[in-house]
């Protein structure tokens, strides 16, 4: 069936002129389960993609801890409007999976298991060996002695779950190491 164009625009007229509504339709969402109606909300921004969109994370304490107990999409964000996609919907599973990592696995060097460390060590073991890495490749000038004060032995990507101002932040600390490699995940 070959369709012309002024035969598909004479039909979508003929549509309107006979009140087919062709507008989007417009969802609403129903009423807050009943089991979720005490807790602490948080807003926060979805960590895994470019987009940017807000969730509403309803958390309630729990032995001594808060433990999250409903992940819903924020109506009042503009990005998202209250929708969440497959992934976004999922953050509930990522704040309380059962496989989820919560702590420091650490494989020495030559070593064929991982070991146990805190978080001190860890913060402290990535501090010292990017400021050993850069002490060693800085390049203060080329061979022409233009000035350079960087070093290209590290990178950084960045990532999609940080706002304006943690991202002026992140740049003002990589640019102040000499980073040239910088990247963000939304454009790789």
């Amino acid at each position: 069936m070959k369709v012309s164009r002024r035969a598909f625009l004479g039909a979508g007229g003929l549509m309107g002129l006979f009140g087919v509504n062709v507008a989007p339709a417009n969802a609403w969402a129903g009423t807050r389960a009943p089991t979720v109606t005490r807790g602490r909300l948080t807003t926060t921004i979805c960590p895994y993609c470019a987009v940017g969109c807000s969730a509403i994370v309803t958390s309630e304490q729990k032995d001594g801890r808060w433990v999250v107990t409903d992940v819903e999409g924020d109506p009042d964000h503009p990005i998202n409007e209250g929708t969440l996609c497959p992934k976004g919907a999922s953050l509930y599973q990522m704040a309380n999976g059962e496989t989820r990592l919560r702590e420091v696995l650490y494989r020495a060097p030559g070593a064929t298991r991982f070991e146990r460390k805190d978080w001190d060590w860890a913060a402290k073991a990535i501090a010292r060996r990017i400021k050993d890495t850069r002490d060693a490749t800085f390049q203060a000038a080329d061979d022409k002695g233009h000035k350079l004060n960087h070093t290209r032995a590290i990178a950084s990507v960045g990532s999609a779950a940080l706002d304006n101002e943690e991202c002026w932040l992140y740049q003002k600390m990589l640019r102040s190491m000499g980073l040239v490699y910088i990247e963000h995940q939304a454009r790789i």
